[in-house]
């Protein structure tokens, strides 16, 4: 016997196919720099953010952070924001000195323990998520993450 789909699950599947990521809302989270600015993901809607999960011990977060340094400086004014949420047990302790040492410029801040889970739990990292204007999640990518890869998803979105 044939079996046959019906059209209108090519509805829901479509958009994936064809935009990536799983579009659905983007959890909310309202964390501190270590300078006590306040970063709330629903204050940045209306911009192509892009969260990304990490740690001061991982090799590969290590080798793409300077593209997201020069990412962010490239296409700020455009209507991008890095958030980069540091996963390090010791907290303000590592990461400050390695903030200063890469001279990370985009907001940094530490999972209090609830984004991680909020977001499906991080199971490698880097872990990055690109969220679209509307503050839907359109690209989730587990592991290094190369400048050109990189620019290319935000050219994307914008």
């Amino acid at each position: 016997m044939k079996k046959t789909i019906p059209w209108f699950s090519l509805l829901l599947v479509l958009p994936m196919l064809l935009f990536g990521g799983d579009g659905k809302k983007a959890p909310n989270f309202s964390l501190q720099t270590a300078e006590g600015k306040r970063i709330e993901l629903a204050k940045l809607k209306g911009k192509v953010v892009v969260v990304n999960f990490w740690a001061t011990w991982c090799g590969p977060c290590k080798a793409e952070i300077p593209s997201f340094v020069k990412i962010y400086q490239k296409y700020r004014r455009k209507g991008v924001e890095i958030v980069g949420i540091s996963l390090d047990e010791k907290g303000w302790a590592v990461v400050k000195p390695f903030i200063e040492k890469y001279r990370i410029t985009y907001p940094v801040v530490l999972d209090d323990g609830s984004v991680a889970d909020a977001y499906g739990g991080i199971r490698a990292i880097p872990t990055t998520f690109i969220i679209d204007r509307k503050g839907n999640i359109v690209d989730t990518h587990v592991g290094y993450l190369s400048e050109e890869a990189f620019e290319s998803k935000i050219r994307a979105r914008l």
